[in-house]
C-alpha cells in the first residue's frame, strides 16, 4: 500500500526540516521552519493513510504553534 521510494523522499525531507529547524537562529526564521515542518509531518501522515492523525497535526503543527510562537515574539519585542 503506496510506494515506498515516495515514504523515503518525504521521510528524507522531514530529516531535512529537523535540521533546518535546529539550524535557525533567528525565532521568526524558526516559527516559518517549524510551520514548515508541521507540514510536512501532516503529508507524511497522510501517505500513511492516517488522515484523521494528518489534519489534526497540520492544523496544530502548521497553524496554531507558529501562530503562538509569532505573537510571543511580537510581545517580548514591544
Amino acid at each position: 500500500k503506496g510506494d515506498p521510494m515516495m515514504f523515503a523522499t518525504l521521510d528524507d525531507l522531514e530529516g531535512a526540516h529537523h535540521a533546518t529547524t535546529v539550524a535557525a537562529r533567528d525565532p521568526v526564521r524558526q516559527a516559518v521552519v517549524v510551520s514548515l515542518y508541521g507540514l510536512t509531518l501532516g503529508i507524511l501522515f497522510f501517505a500513511f493513510q492516517a488522515p484523521d492523525v494528518a489534519l489534526s497535526n497540520i492544523v496544530i503543527g502548521a497553524v496554531a504553534l507558529p501562530t503562538m510562537i509569532m505573537l510571543a515574539i511580537a510581545k517580548t519585542r514591544q
